[in-house]
């Protein structure tokens, strides 16, 4: 094996349903060994709050080393794990196939999952994660919920923090009364036949976030394959179950990757791509289900069908050439790159969509928002994000572009809470965005 690890990083598959995978003592075997192993590299030192929280414990411990910290204090590295991979996919040097083998994030997911069966998280906390109920519920009342949510509400907002820990300086998601899906059955974009990628199908994933609390994502990515003459339908069966896996419930990822892949294996079979409208989405179909699942055939055949929608333009782009019609985006863009589109392994795709269109000026911001998906709104979290993301907050404020975009929704919206909150006297855009909304822009799909 050569210093370094030098070859492409690999995942082995998460052995949840091991007796051994929840066992206490095992696990802070495994921790001691990790954390003895990043103690004397420290290449993650500025990555999360993760390794400045284990470096201050092994620092401030009695020797200075690993063995000298009291295990009880392992939890306060795991809790400010957002599972970001960013540790695993640029920054360590002994993750497999490095015979060290060190996969930081699996490990803080071991421990959560040892957490949950534990019956350690709070009533609040699990609450927070059933994005379908919680989405189906304050649709049917948005303007009720949205005004609940709305910060510096001093009615709602005091309350939700005392009583769901949500901090009440959080910009929170908006709810919209009509789901993406249905409206994408009811008024879909002309399809243009005559453009390069008529031969091809693609089957929407829309993905909670998308499908209840931003349809415009959808509505954008819907425009812009149909201009290029993809055929399109909108699909959502349900969660990908991301948040219940930053909470270590593995059995109710499981079951979800079972539903949903089976609800989508009829249009697999029938030649239709599948096209996952936010990373963290397209992140679980790829890669996490399969390592969750590895006996599956039809999440196997999922993960192999899945595009994220920024590499599906691309994918277009490079093969058959896209529909005319794209003009310039005047004033720039400052483009974050999510994490968990890096953790992919697929390359820059946002920032190579947004440099198709004529005249590009893209800024590229590759560093973690801090948000962490619900993680970030907590109110033991907020603050610890606002720090994690100051730094790409800072960067889009220098950039000084017109329009901010991030892959990923939440995190957009949290680089743009934490370019307010920066004094200086250049001034953040109003909104941000995702990469395909201003796709559709330039192509005059989207005008505001």
């Amino acid at each position: 094996m050569r210093e370094g690890s030098l070859e492409p990083p690999t995942r082995h598959r998460i052995d949840w349903q091991n007796p051994d995978f929840h066992d206490r003592a095992k696990i802070d075997a495994e921790m001691h060994r990790v954390f003895d192993i990043c103690h004397g590299c420290r290449r993650c030192f500025n990555l999360c709050d993760s390794f400045p929280r284990l470096f201050d414990l092994v620092d401030n411990s009695a020797t200075g080393e690993v063995d000298a910290v009291d295990r009880g204090d392992y939890r306060k590295v795991v809790e400010a794990c957002t599972l970001c991979d960013m540790c695993f996919m640029t920054k360590c040097p002994y993750v497999p196939p490095h015979e060290w083998a060190v996969d930081f994030p699996h490990l803080m997911l071991r421990y959560r999952a040892a957490d949950f069966r534990e019956g350690r998280l709070s009533w609040s906390q699990r609450q927070l994660v059933e994005t379908d109920r919680n989405g189906a519920l304050a649709g049917a009342v948005a303007p009720l919920a949205n005004w609940a949510s709305r910060t510096g509400n001093p009615l709602t907002r005091p309350v939700m923090e005392k009583l769901a820990d949500i901090d009440r300086r959080a910009e929170l998601p908006k709810f919209h009364a009509k789901s993406f899906v249905a409206r994408a059955e009811a008024a879909p974009p002309e399809r243009d036949a005559g453009a390069p990628a008529a031969k091809r199908k693609a089957l929407l994933y829309a993905t909670c976030f998308v499908n209840y609390n931003n349809p415009r994502i959808g509505e954008a990515a819907h425009a812009v394959l149909a201009r290029n003459g993809v055929s399109v339908e909108a699909a959502y069966p349900r969660c990908c179950g991301m948040p219940h896996l930053e909470q270590g419930d593995l059995a109710r990822v499981a079951e979800h990757a079972r539903e949903v892949a089976a609800a989508l294996a009829p249009r697999i079979a029938e030649g239709w791509d599948i096209v996952a409208l936010t990373p963290s989405c397209a992140l679980m179909l790829k890669f996490e289900w399969p390592l969750i699942l590895p006996e599956d055939a039809a999440v196997k055949r999922l993960a192999q069908a899945t595009f994220d929608i920024s590499e599906y333009v691309v994918d277009i782009a490079k093969k058959e050439g896209l529909a005319p019609g794209l003009a310039p985006l005047p004033g720039g863009v400052s483009l974050h790159l999510a994490c968990h589109a890096r953790a992919q392994n697929m390359g820059p795709k946002a920032a190579e969509m947004l440099r198709l269109l004529p005249e590009p000026d893209v800024a590229v911001i590759e560093r973690c928002s801090g948000h962490g998906g619900s993680w970030g709104v907590l109110k033991e979290n907020f603050d610890v994000a606002l720090k994690v993301g100051k730094p790409v907050s800072r960067q889009a404020l220098k950039n000084d572009k017109a329009f901010l975009a991030s892959e990923c929704p939440l995190a957009a919206t949290h680089i743009l809470q934490g370019m307010e909150l920066l004094d200086g006297e250049t001034k953040p855009p109003g909104a941000a965005f995702h990469p395909i909304e201003l796709f559709a822009r330039a192509y005059g799909l989207l005008q505001s």
